[in-house]
Parts: structure tokens; C-alpha cells; sequence
């Protein structure tokens, strides 16, 4: 099963192909800036029964470098049989659209991205018809963005080093200068704020971080009821407003008997359990919060 990390890894690049050109200059790489980038179909399969599909695949128009194929791989662990499987992805793409492409491998293990770097030939030793030269980005080459003035200025490279960093001691820096510059956005542009806050609890996956970025968006109740309130009322997640819910008065120091905590946990109606989770960033006790609900 696809995970939420893995999404997140390589959708951040499909709601802002630029970062590719600012990303990989880490890397030493340079490519012009994406002056129209156009999402093209991901599903590589020829009419035989063997299935292909790349993670994200966009054609970048640069004024620069011309127009160029990026295909986007984001990798949980090393595999052996994927070098063969990007080669063919490369192969495929530049005989199918007459253009060069580019492979990016987006890793959040250290190891894994070391492994996904390597150039890999095809061919004799003695002649190599094919080189592989993916470029990768990891948690050593996405820079750490823990000010929300950097995370301001490119929020798109800062939801990813927050996924690349999740178990990284830095992560909570990370995640509170991310908070700080979602809530500047969300004054100008609520939708394009909303799909980064998606993608940044995506990225962290199931991370202790992850607890750290529910907790963050539902104490600015600015941003949790406008945004991730809502995604999960309308996806029936009553479960992650409880656990929003019992995060905040942890987080604040309320005492949760467990009785209040069953009462929490079993609650389906999403109206009342906001209510308490709005309650909750004032009050100090359990009972403040229930007060004249019936959930």
C-alpha cells in the first residue's frame, strides 16, 4: 500500500514544479526556472501485462533549458529491481515523447538515498551501453527550514524538508516556522494553505512529529477549523478530532480521567466534538469542555 509519505514526497511537486530547479541546486545542479509546467500521464505500460507507473510525471517548460520531461520517484527503502525499472522509465519516456527527461528520487532515509545516488551502468563491464544518474534529494541534501521568515519565503521547500526531517531533532523547529508561515498564507490564499497542510501531515507519515503538527494546527484554531477541521469532517474522521482533541489537552496540561477520555474517543458528531476542541485551548478543566453538549 502506497503510504502518506510516499504521496506527499513527490505531490509537492506537482503543486509547485519550481521547487525542482530550487531543491536540487543543493546538489550542485542548476536548471532554469519552470516558466509553465504541464502534468503529463504517469502510467508507463505497454499493451502487455506488465504494469509501469512513475510516481509524478511533469514536462517543464524553462526558458533557459527548453522543455524537458520530470519524473519523480519517491523511495521508502532500497530495491534492487528498481535501477532497471527507472532505466526503462527514462527509455520509455524519451522514445514515447521525443524529449529528455530527468529522473528525481525523493528519499526521507539517510541510507536509502545514499543507495538511490549510486550511477548505475547497464551492459559489459568492459562497454556500458546505459548510465543511470538519478538526482536524489534526502535529509543531507534538503536544507533544515526552522525560521518562519525561510519557510515564508519558499513554503513548498519547507513542507518538504519537513517530511525529509521528520525524525530528525530539528523537526519541531521545523513544524512551528512551518505553522507560522501556513498562517500568513491562509490571510491571502485559504485553498492553496489547505493543500500544503495536507501534505505536510501526509509527509510525516506516522511520526512523533506528526502528533507535534496536530497539536500546532489545532491550537491556532485559525487554521485547524478552517482547514484540517474540515477535511476531516467531510471525510467522516470523527477519530482524528478526538485525537486532535485529547493532543491539545495533553499538550496544555488537563488532567483527561478516563472517563472524559471515553467520552472523547466514542463521540461521532463532528459538531461537538469541535466545539470541545475550540473549548479546549481555554480551558482547564475537562469538565469546562463538556459543558452543555451532549456528545
Amino acid at each position: 500500500m502506497v503510504s502518506s509519505p510516499h504521496e506527499a514526497m513527490h505531490r509537492i511537486f506537482q503543486q509547485d514544479p519550481g521547487l525542482f530547479p530550487r531543491a536540487v541546486r543543493a546538489l550542485g545542479v542548476s536548471f532554469g526556472d519552470p516558466v509553465s509546467a504541464s502534468p503529463f500521464p504517469t502510467d508507463l505500460t505497454e499493451n502487455r501485462p506488465l504494469e509501469r507507473r512513475v510516481d509524478t510525471l511533469l514536462r517543464l517548460d524553462t526558458v533557459k533549458d527548453g522543455s524537458f520531461l520530470l519524473a519523480v520517484e519517491a523511495q521508502g527503502g532500497q530495491d534492487a529491481d528498481k535501477p532497471a525499472s527507472w532505466a526503462y522509465y527514462l527509455a520509455y519516456l524519451y522514445a514515447k515523447y521525443k524529449m529528455p527527461a530527468v529522473l528525481l528520487v525523493v528519499c526521507q532515509d539517510r541510507n536509502t538515498a545514499s543507495w538511490a545516488a549510486r550511477q548505475v551502468s547497464f551492459g559489459p563491464p568492459q562497454w556500458p551501453t546505459l548510465t543511470l544518474r538519478p538526482l536524489v534529494l534526502g535529509p543531507d541534501t534538503v536544507p533544515v527550514i526552522d525560521t518562519p521568515e525561510a519557510a515564508a519565503k519558499d513554503i513548498s521547500l519547507a513542507v518538504l524538508s519537513s517530511a525529509l526531517h521528520s525524525r530528525a531533532p530539528e523537526s519541531d523547529a521545523i513544524l512551528k516556522a512551518l505553522a507560522a508561515a501556513l498562517k500568513g498564507l491562509q490571510a491571502d490564499d485559504e485553498d492553496t494553505a489547505s493543500i500544503y497542510i495536507e501534505l505536510t501531515e501526509q509527509g510525516l507519515g506516522k511520526t512523533p512529529a506528526a502528533d507535534l503538527w496536530r497539536h500546532l494546527m489545532a491550537v491556532d484554531l485559525s487554521i485547524f477549523q478552517s482547514q484540517t477541521a474540515q477535511a476531516l469532517r467531510a471525510e467522516g474522521l470523527s477519530e482524528g478530532l478526538s485525537e486532535a482533541l485529547l493532543v491539545v489537552l495533553s499538550g496544555r496540561g488537563i488532567d483527561v480521567s478516563d472517563e472524559a477520555r471515553d467520552r472523547i474517543t466514542t463521540c461521532d458528531d463532528h459538531d461537538t466534538l469541535t466545539t470541545w476542541l475550540t473549548r479546549a485551548a481555554t480551558a482547564t478543566t475537562t469538565a469546562e469542555l463538556f459543558e452543555d453538549t451532549e456528545g
